[in-house]
C-alpha cells in the first residue's frame, strides 16, 4: 500500500510537468511559423522599399551626371566657337586671300599651325571663295587639306551665305569625325573666303568612357555623333526614312557609314526625359537594362543621352534594404524568443519550486560555504597583491632615483664644460683691464669691465638654462638670428684667441636669416666648433685659415665651419661624438657631444668631413 501510494504520488507530480512540456513544444512551433512569415514579409517589403529608393537615387545621380557631361561638351564647344570669328577679323588673313600669293599662304599655314597647337584644335584651315583650301594647320602632314575642294561641304556654303555655320561630319581626308565651325571672311568687294576650325571630341569621349557609364550625343535626326562606345558612332535611334537616308549618304557627311539603328529597345517611359531601355552592349550576348536620361546640349540642336545600368544599383539597393530589415527583424525575433523562453522558465520554476525547496536550501547552504571559502581566499590574495604592489613601488622609486643620479652626473659635466669658456674669456678681459689700468687707460678698462659684467650675466643665463634643462627637459625652440649667434660666439672667443682672430674668415649672413633654437645654446655650439678649429690651425701660423659660411636649401640652413688644419685622426673620428673621446690632454671630450645634442634638440643634425687637408663641420638647422 505504501509503495502504491508512493508511485501515485510520483505520477501526480510528473503529470503537470509532462503536460507543460507538450504546451511548450506547441508554443515554439507556433512562434517559429509566425517568425518565418514575419521574416518573409519583412524581406519582401524591404526589398520593394530598397528598390524604390535605389531607383530614385539612381535617377538623381544619372541626371547629375548627364548635366555634367552636357556642361563638359558645351565648354569644349564654347572654347572653339570664338576662334573662327577672331580669325575672320584678322586683316593679315584677309590680305593673304586678296593677294592670292603662294608664299603668303605658306606663312599663313605656319601661323595656323602654331595657333592649332596652342588651342588644341584638330585643324584650322582657310578656304578661298572658290572653295579651295589655300592654307591649313596640317600643311606639313600627308593628310594636308591644302588644295582640296570643299565647295560641296555644308559648312562652306553656309558660311558663304549666312556668315557662319556649324556642321558635324566625317573628314574626307583624315577620316576622323568632328564639328566644323566656319566663319565668312569678307571685304568691301564681297566674299574673300571662309576660315574653318575642326573640333574633335576624343578627349570628351575618353572622359565619358572612363566613368564606365555609356553616353552619346545625337543630332536632330537621331544620328549618333559623339559616343563613349566607338562602335555606336553614326548609328541611329530608330529608323530614318529611306529618302532622307539616301540624301544623307549622298552628302558624304558621314562617309560610307551604314547608319544602322542602335541595338536598343524601349521598355517604358518614366517622363521628364527618362526612359528604361534594353541594349545589347558590345561583347555581351544578352541585353542589359539601362536608365536612359536625355539632356539637351545648350546652343546646339543636339541631345545628350546618358545610360546608367539598372541591375547592379537596384540589386545593391535591395540587398542593403533587406540587410537592414534583417538587422531589425533578427533582434526583434530574438527578443520575442527570449521573452517566450523567460515566460516558460518562470512557469517551470513555479511548478517545481515546492518540490525542489529542500534541495534548494541544501544547495544554498553548500554554495554559501563555498562563497565563504572563496571570500577568504580572495582576501588572502588581495593582501598578497598589496604587499607585492608596495614592493614594486619601492623598486620603481629606487630605479627613478638611480636614473636621476646618472642624469645629474651628465648635467654636472656639461655645466663644467659650458661655463669653462666664458670664465676663460672673463679671465682674459680681467687681465687686459688690469693692464689698461696700469697704463692709465680707463676707457678700454671700463669697456672690458662691461664685457666681464655681460659675460657673468651670460654665465648666469647658461646655468639657468642648464637648471631648466635638468628640471623640464631641453626647452622649446624659438626664432633666433643666425648673425647674432655668430657675432656672440666671436665675442666670447676674441679675448682668448686675441692673436689669432685674423685667422677667421667669416661671411656673416643677412640679419633677417633666422633659425629655430636658443641663442645661448647655439652660441655654445659655434664656440665649440670655432675653438676646435682655431686650436687645430695654430701650428700653421700665417698659413692658418678658418672659414665660417652659411647657406640655405629648402627649409634648412647650413652653417659650415672649415679649417685647413691637419684633420682628425681616424681613431678619434670613429668615436667623435662619443662622450669623453678626445685627442686633447686637457679636454673632457664633451664639447662635440653636447653640441650634437643641442642641434638635435632643435630638429637639426651635425656632419663632419675630415682629411689631411683640413676638417669641415656642417650644422643643419631648421629655418624659422
Amino acid at each position: 500500500m505504501h509503495k502504491s501510494a508512493m508511485s501515485l504520488s510520483v505520477s501526480q507530480r510528473l503529470w503537470p510537468a509532462l503536460s507543460l512540456q507538450h504546451r511548450i513544444r506547441r508554443m515554439w512551433w507556433a512562434y517559429t511559423v509566425i517568425a518565418l512569415v514575419a521574416a518573409a514579409l519583412g524581406l519582401w517589403a524591404s526589398g520593394e522599399i530598397g528598390r524604390h529608393h535605389a531607383e530614385a537615387a539612381l535617377e538623381e545621380q544619372a541626371r547629375m551626371d548627364a548635366r555634367l557631361n552636357a556642361a563638359l561638351l558645351r565648354t569644349v564647344l564654347e572654347k572653339y566657337r570664338a576662334l573662327p570669328f577672331v580669325l575672320s577679323q584678322d586683316t593679315a588673313l584677309a590680305a593673304a586671300l586678296a593677294g592670292n600669293d603662294a608664299g603668303t599662304f605658306e606663312r599663313l599655314s605656319q601661323k595656323l599651325e602654331t595657333l592649332a597647337a596652342g588651342t588644341k584644335a584638330a585643324v584650322i584651315y582657310v578656304i578661298d571663295k572658290d572653295g579651295i583650301a589655300v592654307a591649313a594647320s596640317n600643311w606639313r602632314e600627308p593628310t594636308s587639306f591644302v588644295g582640296n575642294d570643299y565647295r560641296f561641304r555644308e559648312y562652306f556654303r553656309g558660311a558663304a551665305e549666312r556668315g557662319q555655320a556649324e556642321h558635324f561630319a566625317l573628314g574626307t581626308v583624315s577620316k576622323k569625325p568632328g564639328l566644323y565651325i566656319s566663319q565668312r571672311i569678307s571685304s568691301s568687294n564681297g566674299l574673300l573666303g571662309v576660315v574653318v576650325v575642326k573640333v574633335e571630341f576624343d578627349d570628351v569621349e575618353a572622359d565619358w568612357n572612363a566613368s564606365n557609364t555609356p553616353s552619346y550625343v545625337v543630332d536632330e535626326r537621331g544620328i549618333v555623333l559623339i559616343t563613349s562606345i566607338p562602335s555606336w558612332r553614326f548609328m541611329t535611334i530608330g529608323r530614318i526614312a529611306e529618302d532622307r537616308l539616301t540624301a544623307i549618304r549622298e552628302s558624304l557627311q558621314f562617309g560610307a557609314a551604314p547608319l544602322q539603328p542602335l541595338p536598343l529597345d524601349f521598355v517604358r517611359n518614366l517622363g521628364d526625359g527618362l526612359d528604361v531601355v534594353e541594349i545589347v552592349m558590345p561583347g555581351d550576348a544578352g541585353k542589359t537594362r539601362f536608365l536612359d536620361v536625355g539632356m539637351p546640349v545648350p546652343a546646339t540642336g543636339w541631345q545628350l543621352q546618358h545610360l546608367v545600368a539598372l541591375g547592379p544599383s537596384i540589386d545593391a539597393g535591395i540587398r542593403e534594404a533587406r540587410m537592414l530589415a534583417l538587422l531589425i527583424l533578427l533582434p526583434l525575433l530574438a527578443g520575442g524568443a527570449f521573452l517566450l523562453r523567460r515566460r516558460q522558465t518562470v512557469t517551470l520554476r513555479i511548478l517545481s519550486e515546492q518540490q525542489a525547496r529542500e534541495e534548494l536550501e541544501r544547495r544554498v547552504a553548500e554554495r554559501t560555504l563555498d562563497l565563504s571559502q572563496a571570500r577568504d581566499r580572495l582576501q588572502a590574495e588581495i593582501i598578497g597583491h598589496k604587499s607585492t604592489e608596495q614592493k614594486l613601488q619601492a623598486v620603481q622609486q629606487d630605479l627613478v632615483q638611480a636614473n636621476r643620479l646618472a642624469i645629474l652626473g651628465q648635467v654636472a659635466a656639461g655645466v663644467a664644460h659650458e661655463i669653462n669658456q666664458p670664465v676663460a674669456t672673463i679671465r682674459a678681459y680681467a687681465d687686459n683691464a688690469r693692464t689698461f689700468l696700469d697704463r692709465g687707460q680707463t676707457a678700454p678698462a671700463g669697456e672690458n669691465l662691461e664685457s666681464i659684467a655681460a659675460l657673468t650675466e651670460r654665465i648666469g643665463s647658461i646655468t639657468e638654462e642648464l637648471k631648466s634643462f635638468a628640471r623640464k627637459g631641453r626647452g622649446s625652440a624659438e626664432p633666433t638670428g643666425l648673425k647674432d649667434v655668430i657675432e656672440g660666439a666671436v665675442m666670447l672667443l676674441r679675448s682668448r684667441f686675441a692673436g689669432r682672430m685674423d685667422t677667421l674668415d667669416i661671411d656673416l649672413p643677412p640679419a633677417e636669416l633666422r633659425v629655430m633654437g636658443n641663442r645661448i645654446r647655439l652660441e655654445q655650439v659655434l664656440i665649440n666648433l670655432l675653438q676646435n678649429a682655431l686650436e687645430a690651425v695654430a701650428p700653421k701660423a700665417d698659413a692658418a685659415r678658418v672659414e665660417v659660411r652659411t647657406s640655405s636649401e629648402g627649409d634648412m640652413v647650413m652653417l659650415t665651419v672649415a679649417d685647413n688644419g691637419p684633420g682628425i685622426p681616424p681613431d678619434i673620428r670613429k668615436g667623435l661624438f662619443t662622450p669623453f673621446n678626445t685627442s686633447k690632454e686637457s679636454g673632457l671630450g664633451l664639447g662635440l657631444v653636447i653640441s650634437k645634442d643641442i642641434v638635435g634638440d632643435y630638429g637639426g643634425r651635425m656632419e663632419v668631413v675630415s682629411d689631411s687637408s683640413g676638417t669641415r663641420f656642417i650644422v643643419h638647422l631648421k629655418k624659422a
